[in-house]
């Protein structure tokens, strides 16, 4: 048994592009990668990799999933089996034990902890937008700012209200424990003394990749000398400052879209430029670069590029974390601004297509950008500049590619006015140094591994044919692509106050109450899982089911999400404007279920009039008499049915 936070520390760092490269040459196409499928001969690419759903699927075999699935398949390996190897990969320790109640109540625990911070989360933008000190005084704030409330909506901001321990008592009141809010940060408690963290702040939400809340940053607006300017929410066992960057989740999907990702410092910073219109920017909030951010966002794209605030001061303590970037094989460009300005500051003063062509027009890369500043300081001083060569060498030596150090080292050769063969040997020799100690450390790596056998593959049998399988794959696509938009709104008698209805509850209530199921074990496995999982808090259908340890179902969710888009009758009128599908998920979603139901009913008509025929032959006139009735009433429940539906829009 592997612990879950272990689990989700794998799974976190195992990038699919990284993963599926070792296997297979991948092309970039678009916001996708395409090669020769691994698992079936082929000659035109037919396999594609999407870093942002971190998904693979190949339309010739049809196989797909996520990067544990991928070698659970390519090396027939268990699903325990394929996250030990991902560990290993990526340098994780894996210790194995049976799950003791213990480890059950830590996996509550976790839970838990996110759903405090959920909470919390949705009281401070509450507060912020509804209440008369968060409009007056937060509310003011950002505005001020100049943030739009679709900006501030976006990034889930809040405020705290400004007093000894309002927030905690709220929550306490809400049934929160004590013990939850003190280790998630938001509350300080010292004996019988209790206050809430951000009082009196304004609140940036941190999120993980999945979106779901983990800590929180707070800004004080009065003056108080005593009081740090900006609080973090404290380390947690949910929150590692060290692999959270801010903005992740609202920027993936236009990281990967861009194939670019601009690196700035702060909050206001990321708010600024996605109100310009420029998304795919996030914020390492302060703190120095680590190896985990970094390969956050390669698992999106090789391609970084960090918009400097133009003080001097600020550029040279950037740049001295950038060599690990560097190492991951990361593309890294620097943008530094005017002096005086921050990406803020700067994003404010024009307009997006403006800031764009600044970009554009002042990237440069970074080794010749760093070559370059501190060529500047070392004119006349030999010492100062054998130093800047020694440090510039190390810069091109943790460079993966061998191409690219060579190109940097023959550019830097003309700029530092050095030999070729000089840097090159200096570069050999701090290579050198850092393969002996990889060396040393994998051998104390590979005594502390514990070496397991493969299980026995199970034994294939033939699937039974799944007469609904249209249906039901069209189902679980809008289920789990979709699962928390509002289908529609509708009246509640006993209170008459209109409620929102999601889609996931409205498609999950009409499966329970008519008992509706599939034959195909996979699929309703998924429904299954819809069932026990769709009233928790947060719960993320797309994440959960491409990390399911049944590679079947992964592989099936991986191919629902990346399959090409189907028309039908129900999506487009004839001659007409093509609606975009999420638009018109109140006609789409009631029409699916008519269409399933309506399916199940005329197998089942068939079925029972099979069954008259099996007993015609015999003298049991009471069931067939009964068994007619039955078909009499189905096909009343048939008619009503397809008139609803007229035109089919699921052909079989």
């Amino acid at each position: 048994m592997i612990d879950q936070a272990t689990v989700e520390r794998i799974i976190d760092a195992a990038d699919i592009v990284d993963v599926v490269e070792e296997y297979v040459s991948l092309k970039r196409r678009g916001v996708n990668y395409l090669g020769l499928c691994p698992f079936h001969n082929e000659k035109t690419p037919s396999f594609t990799v999407s870093p942002a759903k971190q998904i693979y699927k190949c339309f010739g075999c049809g196989k797909g999933g996520s990067s544990v699935n991928f070698i659970m398949e390519h090396e027939h390996l268990s699903y325990i089996e394929a996250l030990k190897y991902l560990a290993k990969k990526y340098h994780i320790e894996v210790v194995e034990e049976e799950e003791t109640p213990e480890m059950i109540a830590q996996r509550n625990r976790h839970e838990s902890l996110m759903i405090v911070t959920a909470y919390a989360q949705q009281f401070f933008t509450n507060y912020l937008m509804n209440e008369p000190e968060g409009r007056s005084i937060g509310l003011s704030y950002f505005r001020e700012r100049g943030f739009r409330d679709d900006t501030i909506k976006k990034f889930q901001l809040g405020f705290c209200p400004d007093g000894k321990d309002i927030f905690t008592q709220a929550a306490q009141k809400q049934g929160y424990r004590m013990e939850f809010l003190e280790e998630t940060g938001l509350t300080i408690k010292r004996d019988d003394w209790v206050r809430d963290r951000f009082a009196g702040r304004v609140i940036f939400p941190f999120t993980n990749l999945a979106g779901r809340v983990i800590a929180f940053g707070g800004r004080i607006l009065k003056s108080d000398p005593k009081a740090a300017k900006y609080l973090n929410s404290p380390e947690s066992e949910i929150y590692h400052k060290s692999k959270t960057l801010y903005g992740i989740a609202q920027a993936k999907n236009a990281i990967s879209r861009n194939d670019k990702c601009y690196l700035v410092e702060g909050y206001t910073d990321v708010l600024s430029l996605h109100q310009a219109g420029i998304e795919n920017v996030v914020a390492s909030s302060g703190t120095s670069l680590t190896t985990e951010q970094i390969r956050m966002v390669k698992r999106f794209t090789p391609n970084i590029t960090i918009i400097y605030d133009g003080d001097p001061a600020g550029i040279k303590a950037s740049i001295r974390g950038i060599d690990m970037v560097l190492e991951e094989g990361i593309n890294v460009k620097v943008v530094p601004l005017p002096e005086g300005e921050d990406p803020d500051s700067f994003a404010r003063s024009m307009n997006a297509s403006s800031l764009l062509e600044y970009i554009n027009t002042n990237e440069t890369d970074f080794i010749r950008f760093k070559t370059q500043l501190l060529l500047k300081e070392t004119e006349k001083d030999p010492v100062a500049r054998a130093r800047l060569i020694n440090e510039i060498v190390r810069s091109i030596a943790v460079i993966p590619d061998n191409i690219t150090r060579s190109v940097y080292i023959r550019e830097c050769s003309l700029m530092l006015e050095v030999s070729e063969d000089l840097l090159y040997a200096e570069v050999r020799k701090i290579k050198h140094k850092a393969n002996e100690e990889l060396i040393i450390k994998e051998k104390r790596e590979s005594i502390r591994a514990a070496t397991a056998s493969k299980q026995q593959q199970p034994v294939e049998t033939k699937p039974k044919e799944n007469p609904c399988e249209i249906e039901e794959k069209a189902l679980l696509r809008i289920l789990i692509r979709y699962f928390n938009e509002e289908l529609f709104k509708e009246l509640k008698e006993e209170t008459n106050q209109e409620v929102s209805v999601k889609v996931g509850e409205y498609v999950i209530a009409e499966l329970q109450n008519d008992n509706l199921s599939s034959v195909d074990p996979t699929i309703q496995q998924i429904f299954d899982d819809f069932f026990d999982n769709y009233q928790k808090e947060y719960f993320n259908p797309e994440r959960f089911f491409i990390q399911h340890e049944n590679p079947e179902v992964s592989s099936l969710v991986s191919g629902l999400l990346v399959d090409k888009y189907i028309e039908s009758v129900i999506w487009k009128k004839k001659g007409a404007f093509v609606e975009d599908e999420n638009e018109i998920l109140y006609i789409l979603v009631p029409r699916l279920i008519e269409e399933y139901k309506l399916r199940h009913v005329k197998l089942l008509i068939s079925e029972m009039m099979k069954k008259i025929g099996e007993l015609q032959s015999s003298d049991n006139l009471e069931q067939i008499l009964e068994l007619q009735n039955t078909i009499t009433n189905l096909k009343k429940v048939e008619k009503d049915l397809s008139k609803k539906l007229g035109k089919r829009a699921v052909t079989s």
